[in-house]
């Protein structure tokens, strides 16, 4: 079985829409607009909330962004997740990461949670870590300043270009993730790709040889 369900980690409201915490809300808003899906408010689920594939539960992915505030994510992945009977490993959950630079993007299942406020929150209310993670890089805090300042704040545009482009390299893998391949999908998203070598010019004939001629 696949993926079938990705969560975006962020914050509602206008003030938070364009910070590096985002950066999950920003993977998911660009998927369901490509696929020309529009995400729902849910009451139910306190989220937005959209569905790929128009067949059974089974066999569709849902898209969440909660509206709960991140340290809170876990509630209507909770909810969402036991309604539909979707499994900690086919969750896909996308966020921020001060592990990486800006343009790098990871998938993994499992492991730590790095004082993540929102995967603490789903990790302890799915009551485990074995989820999936792509983990979009926004790149380490400077010196001085503290991280849960610097996911609050927007990214230079040189950085945002960056994430975004990651962005899209995580998209063009999605359809593995959907199709349950998730190790060809780390394999492809993980691997980078070898630019051409440059192509070597024929060596001339040396001056004696092109004065003389061939013996």
């Amino acid at each position: 079985m696949g993926i079938r369900l990705i969560v975006g980690l962020g914050n509602p409201g206008k003030e938070y829409e364009r910070t590096r915490h985002n950066a999950g809300f920003w993977l998911v808003e660009r998927l369901a607009s490509s696929s020309g899906l529009a995400l729902r408010k849910d009451v139910k689920f306190k989220a937005l909330v959209g569905r790929l594939g128009a067949g059974a539960a089974g066999s569709s992915t849902f898209l969440l962004l909660p509206q709960t505030f991140m340290n809170v994510s876990g509630q209507p992945v909770q909810m969402l997740a036991g309604f539909f009977k979707i499994k900690p490993d086919e969750i896909l959950v996308v966020h921020d990461e001060l592990d990486f630079e800006p343009g790098t993007v990871k998938l993994k299942q499992g492991g730590g949670i790095a004082g993540h406020n929102g995967l603490r929150d789903i990790s302890q209310r799915l009551g485990t870590h074995e989820y999936w993670r792509l983990r979009l890089g926004v790149g380490k805090p400077p010196a001085g300043t503290e991280g849960a300042d610097y996911v609050l704040q927007k990214p230079s545009a040189e950085d945002r270009a960056a994430i975004d482009a990651a962005i899209e390299k995580a998209l063009s893998v999605l359809p593995l993730c959907f199709s349950g391949d998730l190790q060809g999908a780390m394999l492809k998203l993980h691997t980078e790709e070898k630019k051409p070598e440059p192509k070597k010019e024929p060596e001339k004939p040396g001056l004696l040889k092109s004065l003389f001629g061939r013996k």
